[in-house]
C-alpha cells in the first residue's frame, strides 16, 4: 500500500481526469445515458475518495479502486464501441481509465 501523502497525490490525478471527462460528457452532444450515467458514478466516487483517503482504511480504498475500475473501464467499451462520439469524450475517458489502470497498479490490486 502507498503512503498516505502517495496515495493522495494519486488520487489527485484520477479526480482531476474524472472531471476532465465529466466536462468533455457536458460538451457531447447526444451522449449515450450508459456512458453518461458512469461518468457520474466516477464522478461520485471520486468525491467518496476525500472521505475515504484520510481514514486510510486499506479495504475500502481498495473496494473504491475497484469500483473506479470497473466503471472507468465500462466507460472506455462504451467509448470504443460507438465511432460518432468525438475525440474529446473518447480522449477523455481514455486518459481517465489509464490514471485508474496506474493506481491501481501502484496499489498492486
Amino acid at each position: 500500500m502507498l503512503h498516505t501523502n502517495d496515495l493522495q497525490h494519486r488520487f489527485y490525478f484520477v479526480e482531476r481526469a474524472v472531471r476532465l471527462a465529466a466536462q468533455a460528457a457536458s460538451a457531447e452532444p447526444g451522449l449515450p445515458r450508459e456512458l453518461r450515467g458512469c461518468i457520474e458514478q466516477l464522478d461520485r466516487l471520486s468525491d467518496q475518495a476525500r472521505e475515504i483517503l484520510p481514514a486510510a482504511d486499506e479495504a475500502r480504498i481498495r473496494k473504491l479502486v475497484r469500483d473506479l475500475d470497473l466503471q472507468a473501464g465500462k466507460a472506455k467499451r462504451i467509448c470504443e464501441y460507438i465511432p460518432t462520439l468525438s475525440g474529446q469524450i473518447k480522449g477523455a475517458v481514455s486518459h481517465m481509465h489509464s490514471q485508474i489502470q496506474e493506481l491501481k497498479r501502484d496499489l498492486h490490486i
